[in-house]
């Protein structure tokens, strides 16, 4: 019977090791600072220039005297109505300002932005809420105001080694245990639609959309729709919020059993506040 026990014990002490090595470990660094993918802006079907067609050259026509000199004074006329419809300075450089501001790249600036997860958890048989947050978020989005549907959004990635909550022993348990961190450093968004754009939007002016697109966590790759809400601060930014919410088990994210921890929400809301700049 001693034996038995003596075996049980041994066992479980074996079990309790190999966890909290898993636990304790320090988790792998970043490897680098993140930078974001650059986004390929798709030039629009009205922005293309077309190539002059060349006009075939005409052979030149003989005028007598009085119909030369009638030629000239209409020339003499025409050109004094376009120099009297001429912009004025101040004109022209709003004009040129207009044709050159067309589709603008933005790209996140991470000394400005956050990603943060969210779910709860019994804490010693207390129900809290679990936060984690990083600001090694990068991504790229182009658009024009005065015409949104021309609105693209590159891929969006989160180093995940730098995702930290307010306690170190759960810290490196998500990083070594739940996400596997040394394996999988990023954690990539890639959307594949924009969906509820209007037509347009002025400096100031608050819009919501949504956007669909596969994210990716460790080697699992799931269809997501974050729902955002954005503001043009300026023509050179744009500010928002985008949030989802995913499944851990959709991901195979499971929670280590540990003293004082239970009932781990399997529903994480992912939340990224944003500032992009124009690049």
């Amino acid at each position: 019977m001693k034996k038995i026990i003596y075996t049980v014990l041994l066992l479980f002490m074996v079990l309790l090791t190999a966890t909290a090595c898993g636990i304790l470990q320090e988790p792998a660094e970043p490897s680098a600072t993140i930078e974001a993918v650059p986004l390929e802006v798709e030039e629009s079907e009205e922005s293309a220039v077309e190539e002059p067609t060349e006009a075939a050259e005409e052979p030149p026509v003989e005028l007598d005297e009085e119909e030369t000199d009638e030629e000239e004074t209409m020339e003499e006329e025409a050109v004094a109505e376009e120099a009297a419809e001429e912009p004025t300075d101040e004109t022209a450089a709003e004009s040129s300002e207009a044709s050159a501001a067309g589709v603008i790249v933005y790209e996140i600036s991470q000394a400005e932005s956050t990603v943060q997860f969210e779910l709860d958890e019994d804490l010693r048989g207390v129900r809290t809420t679990v936060v984690g947050t990083t600001d090694q978020v990068a991504g790229q989005l182009a658009l024009d105001l005065s015409d949104l549907s021309s609105a693209q959004i590159g891929e969006i990635q989160i180093n995940a080694r730098t995702l930290a909550t307010d306690n170190n022993f759960r810290n490196r348990a998500i990083q070594n245990e739940i996400l596997d961190t040394g394996e999988y450093e990023f954690i990539s968004f890639v959307p594949t639609a924009v969906n509820g754009l209007p037509a347009s939007a002025a400096v100031g002016e608050e819009i919501s959309f949504t956007i669909d697109g596969d994210l990716t966590i460790r080697d699992i790759t799931e269809p997501v729709t974050f729902t955002v809400v954005a503001t043009a601060v300026s023509d050179t930014q744009i500010s928002g919020t985008a949030t989802a919410t995913v499944l851990r088990d959709t991901y195979g994210l499971t929670i280590p059993e540990v003293p004082n921890v239970a009932n781990v929400e399997n529903e994480v809301d992912l939340i990224i506040t944003f500032v992009a700049n124009a690049s």
